[in-house]
Parts: C-alpha cells; structure tokens; sequence
C-alpha cells in the first residue's frame, strides 16, 4: 500500500526554474537568499497588478481557475464603493493527500508567496494580511517568514499579519471556511454562499487566493509579462507546480512550463510505460486513460479537451495490475468521510455513493451501477460548498473511464485484480470508512432497530431523523421492519426511538457483532422497557 506524501517531497524542474529558483542551494530561502535569488521588488498600483495579471492570463492555481484580475478590481471596486478597507488572505490550505505543490512552497519558498499577497496589500490599501495553514511545517515556515520581515499582528502595525492553522480537512481548503476561521468560527463553509470579493473577512471586501497564485504574480511583476510569456504556451504563459504520485517509482512536485507532454511529465516520476489510468486534477479531479494520456499536454485547456482537469495540480497514474474502482473506492470513502456533516446532499449522498460503488464491486449488477449514477447526480449543485460537486465529478468519472472494469464486476465476477491502495490517502494509517467524521464511529454495528407494526402509525419521523435507516414507501410506512444501525448514527437512532409518537421503534443489542456493546454510549432497550427507559 502506498504511504502518505511528506510533507515536502522531492522537487524537480523541467526547463529554467522560476517558482523554484533556488531550491538547488538552499532547503529554505530565508529573506536575504531570497532577495539574492529573486532580487528586490517594486511596488505597483491596484491597476498596474490588475493588467499585468490579466496579460499573463493568471489564474487561480487552487483548483478552480478563477480569473486573478478580475478578483483583484472587484475587491478594490467593493472596497472604495463601501469606503473600508480591503483583507488579502492566502490560502495555503492544502489538505488533499495526492497535493504538495503549496506546502512546498511555504515551506521552501515563502517570501515569494509574501512578495505577491504584499504587492495587493500595499496596492489596495489593505491593512490585514491573514495566511492560512493546516500542517505544522507550512505554520513554522510562515511564522518565521513574517518575522524575518518585521512583521506581526500588534494593534501598532501599519499591516496586521498573521498566520491561520486550521485542522487537516479536504472543507478547511474551501474559501468560505478558510475566512470563518479567521473570524473565530469553525473551519467549515457556513450554510449560504457570499462572494468573498464582496464580503469576507469581518464583512469586508477580501482577495482570497491560493499560495501559489500569489507566488506567480510575485514572478511576472520582477521579470515583466513580455519575459514571463516567453515560457509556456501563448494562451497559458508561464509554468505549473504538479504533484505528481501513485504509481510512480519517485513521487515528486515538479515545476514544468505549460506545453510539456503529460507522458513525460509521468515519464521523469517513473509512471508504468502505458498506465491503466491517470487521475487528474486530484480526488475531485477527472480521470483519463492512457490512449489519453498520449494526447495530453500539461495546461487547464488541454487537460480539459481530452477529458481531464489540472485542478489542484495533482497527477496520479495506476498501473495495470491494480482494479481501478476498487481504488476509486478508497477514494470514494474517503470523500464521504471528509462531509462536513452539514449538507444532506454531500452527508447523506457522499456515503450512499461509496456504499453504491462498493455494491457494484459485490457484484450488485445493474441496480447498483444506476443507483451511483443517480446518487452522484442528485448530490450536485445542493451543497454549502465545491465538496459534493468535486465528489460526483470524481465519481462519475470513474464510471465513465472504466468500462470494461465496469462490465466485469458489474455483469460478471470481476476483474479479478487486487486493490493495491497506490493512491495516496491516510497520514495515520487508518483505513478509509465512508463515514463522515472518521474512523473513531467506524466498526462492526452494535445494535439494531425494529418497528413495532402493532403501533406503527406512519408518522414519518423515523426516516426524517434516521434517513441511514429508513426510507418511506408509497405508503407512508417504513419500507424495512429491522436493520442494522450504522455506528455514526447511534446516537441519532436514540432520538428516532424517542421521538417516534407511537412508541413503534425500539433497539436492542446486536449479538452477532464482533465488536463489544458499549453500553455507556448507547442505551440497550427491550421492547417492554422502552418508555421507562427513555424517561417517557
């Protein structure tokens, strides 16, 4: 099974290194071997940034390639519009298992990152500069940065900089939950969606944009738009920072002009000659097969027009000698566990989907292959955040790449192979449950519940309280008279038995699992006992 990434894994280049300059003198560029690597920096004005982002076409290198200068005016506009000042926040927010590319950076690299989040403080008159974490190396790197340049969060500081350590959370990356940390909430998006740009940080006009956005706009504004174009291709000038694992005899973020074929991008990490399938983008990316992968060049339209996605920057081949929906699968779980448990789209349908594709590796057939397809679909554009969408892109994905995979699990008995675990996923070593929230409610499930149909009076509460258990049929009733509770849903499962207006629903202890009953967690109820019990 293949281990988790370091935080800073091995770093290579392709043709002259920009965002990488350096790295072959130093571990770190502190501030006087960045300035001797990279030289001074001039201020520029709000619209001097804005052109200069707009001729090099820069855009957001996060994942979802949002236009840099049209987040630049629209912040200054909002700002001068309301007359407050505006907030610059990097997002260095890297929580995916398969992406490096940022927290390399921070960590060997982060006076860049500052040069170009400084650059839009002073053009904008911005007097907050927040930089957020979630790895204790990348929080270390940071601190050290701002001190070196003088900088602090003291109340007499003409610009107010700090770093933000949020939790390791693929949500924590989303810009609404990034900018609720910093205003004292959790690290998770808040249920309705405001542009940043117009409201973030405090309510106050915000350019949030990912570390290495703002480390290329530092590069164009030393070496100017007409130099910077000279790398790369026309439309998309410049390099790309990838990560690049999986598969590979040398996982590896790599520096490369856009341009360069993708299969020699594989080739320098030591990807199998002819892969089964590479995933692009990363775990809310787009997967490609390896007729693909010939055709493919590293750049946004490339990737997109053969089927696949830059995304976060994350490339990931596997080999042929693995199942490919088995690995997907992990994945899969994973995503479901990574819910933030407030969207019953994304809580609810992420998990349904996982237990949908491991149903298709059991050899469901049919019923479970359109049970996915209907899920993934019914989980998009419903969520607080980019995490269902990402997570249906990925899934539907999967089915489409993988037909004959497909055929044989779901029409025969397989495809025989093993799941070899190459993709990237835990840094505990735990394996992946498809439970939002982890492994600590994973397990064989403890108890069981039933419904009493002497008293059952087809309220309907039970399936809105435990909707993991029970569903409604035609008729109103519960369309199952026992089941398992999942461990993730005890608690809730109390409720649906205390609530239930008919005293139809009871739990007892499931005697065939493995895992020893825990009394203290979960109440034990026979059926006469039932309203004693609950203090009914």
């Amino acid at each position: 099974m293949n281990e988790a990434l370091p935080d800073v894994p091995e770093v290579r280049v392709v043709g002259l290194p920009q965002l990488t300059s350096g790295f072959d003198l130093v571990e770190r560029l502190d501030l006087p071997m960045h300035l001797k690597v990279h030289g001074p920096l001039e201020p520029m004005g709000g619209e001097q940034l804005a052109q200069l982002s707009e001729r090099i076409n820069l855009k957001g290198r996060g994942g979802a390639g949002f236009p840099f200068h049209k987040k630049l005016r629209s912040v200054a506009e909002a700002a001068i519009k309301r007359g407050v000042r505006p907030v610059v926040v990097v997002n260095g927010s890297e929580d995916e298992p398969a992406c490096r590319k940022d927290t390399v950076l921070i960590n060997r690299a982060p006076h860049l990152i500052l040069d170009g989040a400084l650059l839009c403080a002073e053009a904008m008159g911005a007097r907050t500069l927040v930089i957020g974490v979630t790895r204790e190396s990348t929080q270390r790197s940071m601190e050290a940065a701002l001190a070196e340049r003088g900088l602090s969060n003291g109340r007499r500081s003409a610009l107010r900089a700090r770093v933000q350590r949020n939790p390791v959370r693929m949500v924590t990356g989303a810009a609404a939950s990034l900018i609720r940390s910093i205003d004292g909430g959790p690290a998770i998006p808040p249920g309705r969606k405001v542009s940043a740009s117009r409201s973030g940080v405090g309510g106050a006009p915000t350019l949030l944009s990912n570390a290495e956005t703002f480390a290329q706009l530092a590069i164009a504004a030393r070496i100017g738009p007409e130099r910077y174009g000279n790398t790369g291709l026309y439309d998309e000038p410049g390099t790309v920072l990838l990560t690049v694992s999986g598969a590979v005899a040398r996982p590896m973020v790599i520096e490369v002009p856009t341009g360069v074929p993708l299969r020699y991008v594989l080739q320098l990490a030591g990807a199998p000659p002819v892969p089964q399938g590479v995933l692009t983008g990363g775990y809310h990316g787009k997967w490609i097969d390896a007729a693909t992968v010939d055709e493919a060049i590293v750049s946004r339209t490339s990737l997109q027009q053969v089927g696949g996605s830059l995304g976060a920057g994350a490339i990931l081949p596997i080999g042929q000698n693995t199942c490919p929906l088995g690995e997907s699968l992990r994945v899969a779980q994973w995503l479901a566990e990574e819910s933030a448990g407030q969207c019953g789209p994304c809580y609810l349908g992420l998990p349904a989907a996982a237990r949908g594709l491991e149903d298709i590796l059991n050899g469901g057939g049919p019923a479970a292959l359109e049970a996915v397809k209907q899920v993934a679909k019914n989980v998009k554009r419903r969520g607080a955040c980019s995490h269902p969408d990402g997570s249906a892109m990925f899934l539907e994905s999967t089915v489409k790449a993988f037909t004959d995979d497909l055929a044989a699990h779901v029409l025969g008995n397989g495809c025989g192979r093993p799941v070899e675990g190459v993709l990237p996923l835990f840094e505990t070593g735990r394996a992946p449950t498809g439970v939002p929230g982890g492994g600590e409610e994973n397990g064989p499930s403890r108890q069981k519940i039933f419904v009493d149909w002497t008293l059952c009076r087809g309220h309907g509460l039970c399936a809105d309280i435990l909707p993991e258990v029970f569903q409604l049929g035609a008729d109103g009733f519960p369309t199952v008279a026992q089941a398992e509770v999942p461990r993730f849903a005890e608690a809730k499962a109390v409720r649906a038995v205390r609530r239930c207006p008919a005293l139809a629903l009871r739990i007892e202890e499931d005697t065939r699992a493995q895992a020893p009953s825990s009394r203290g967690n979960l109440p034990v109820l026979s059926q006469g006992r039932g309203r004693r019990a609950l203090g009914r």
